[in-house]
Order: structure tokens, then C-alpha cells, then sequence
């Protein structure tokens, strides 16, 4: 299996992707009881030099569920009849995947609430005490 293009200046290496076929559970007639068109491929996340420790974690934040307990990545694909179009499937999955785990996140900038906000805030908590104030019943009435 030839290595994997992320962009231009990124690809994994062949020897960090194996991939396996099993019988499919999707469309394909006749054909779908005789050949393995489901396609497994497994990335092994820990193994691998080309992505920097920051992005590894970033990736395997994003793979959830299909992270195994070995440290790869398993991204199956059976939407497809014949098993090069769902490997092809998987393998875009996968560079989609690593994409999405090399941008870095943008930090969020803690920020005050201006002091105009803070008065109308204490404003209009002071009217709603006193609404419901006026809602209670009239004390030293004996009716």
C-alpha cells in the first residue's frame, strides 16, 4: 500500500497504514455473499513520526470511538460495491480526519463585562426584586 498525502508538505507512511477486508454488509447482490468488499484501515497513531505529539493528541480527541487499545486508528468503509473504491473511501476518510486534527484550535480570550453592563445587570436586578416584592401580600391588613 503506497503512503497517504495529507498536503503537500505531510504524508504517512506506508508502514504506519495496514488495512484488512471482511464480508460487507451494504449493497451488492449476489456479490456481497462471495466477496470481502468491506475494507478496515488501521492507522497506527503511536507508531508514527510524521505527526507531532500535540497533533497525535488532537487526533485522538477527534477519532473517539474508533481509537483501539493499541494506539491506531480503525476507519472501515462498506458503502461501496467493490472493496479498491471503499479502500479509496477509507483513506479519504482518514486524511479528512488527520486535516481537521492539524488546525490548531484558537485560544479563547477571557473578557470582563464593561462596567455600563454591570449597572444595567444590578439595574434591572433591583426592578425584578422589586416587581416581585409588590406581588407579595399586604402585611398588618386584617380583612
Amino acid at each position: 500500500m503506497k503512503g497517504l498525502a495529507i498536503h503537500d508538505q505531510l504524508s504517512i507512511p506506508s508502514r504506519d497504514l495496514s488495512w484488512s477486508a471482511a464480508r460487507s454488509s451494504g449493497p451488492g447482490g449476489q456479490n456481497v455473499n462471495k466477496v470481502a468488499t468491506k475494507v478496515i484501515l488501521r492507522f497506527d497513531l503511536d507508531a508514527t513520526a510524521a505527526l507531532t505529539q500535540a497533533q497525535k493528541r488532537r487526533l485522538r480527541k477527534l477519532a473517539g470511538r474508533r481509537l483501539d487499545a493499541e494506539g491506531g486508528i480503525l476507519i472501515s468503509a462498506q458503502a461501496e460495491r467493490s472493496q479498491s473504491q471503499n479502500l479509496e473511501r477509507a483513506r479519504t476518510s482518514l486524511r479528512r480526519l488527520i486535516l481537521k486534527a492539524l488546525i490548531v484550535p484558537k485560544r479563547r480570550v477571557a473578557t470582563k463585562p464593561s462596567k455600563s453592563q454591570k449597572r444595567r445587570r444590578l439595574r434591572d436586578k433591583r426592578r425584578q426584586s422589586e416587581k416581585k416584592k409588590h406581588r407579595a401580600p399586604v402585611q398588618g391588613d386584617d380583612h
